[in-house]
């Protein structure tokens, strides 16, 4: 099974991306194991610390359980380097071309950030269908879904931005929805208390919100 395959059957089974800001391997690599224990096991780091990269290598050797990925990718230099640390795919907060060929030619995913409906018809046109639309809320939200999902057929959104356990029932019930991604998952108060508890069972309830959902077990 390739990557895409991979994480896309991931994602039909617990739609949730939780996104990790870190400056610490040590603690990124225990918030990624909390969140695998608590179901989520594709986990995005996002390249915003002088540290990412490492923690992104850390959890790539340490969690073989979690599927990894580099988020916050704005060039291509920052591209090689999350692909030298291991990451399985690739996520980026706008469309940037370079970017997304790039990552193809390395036979990664790539899940670029759109907002309107001229960047997802160039998405479509680079050959993607799998889309970040980022920043969710404040891009139009559902209703914006809905309009984007009703004419371009074929092509699934990972809403990003202003998600929290609040409202992600409503996100994951627009059949546009592949996946959500979020930091509420991973709350700066937790992870400096070294709660790493709470962090597993924010994941559980993200599961268990979706598996009410979607149907599924």
């Amino acid at each position: 099974m390739n990557s895409s395959a991979t994480i896309d059957a991931r994602l039909r089974q617990a739609p949730v991306v939780p996104l990790i800001q870190a400056e610490d391997p040590d603690v990124a690599v225990r918030t990624s194991r909390a969140l695998a224990a608590g179901g989520l096991t594709v986990i995005e780091v996002v390249l915003r610390t002088p540290e990412a990269i490492d923690c992104l290598k850390a959890i790539a050797r340490e969690v073989p359980e979690a599927m990894v990925g580099a988020g916050t990718v704005l060039g291509e230099s920052q591209l090689d380097a999350a692909v030298r640390a291991g990451a399985q795919f690739i996520v980026s907060p706008g469309l940037y071309p370079p970017v997304v060929q790039a990552a193809q030619s390395a036979g990664l995913p790539i899940f670029p950030g759109v907002a309107t409906a001229s960047e997802v018809q160039n998405a479509w046109n680079l050959g993607l269908r799998t889309l970040k639309f980022f920043p969710a809320s404040l891009a139009g939200g559902i209703p914006m879904l809905k309009a984007l999902g009703s004419v371009f057929g074929g092509v699934s959104f990972m809403p990003t931005g202003g998600i929290s356990a609040e409202n992600l029932a409503d996100f994951l019930q627009q059949p546009s929805v592949l996946a959500c991604g979020g930091s509420w998952l991973t709350p700066k108060s937790a992870i400096v208390a070294g709660d790493f508890a709470a962090i597993s069972q924010l994941a559980f309830e993200a599961v268990a919100i979706a598996q009410k959902v979607r149907g599924l077990k």
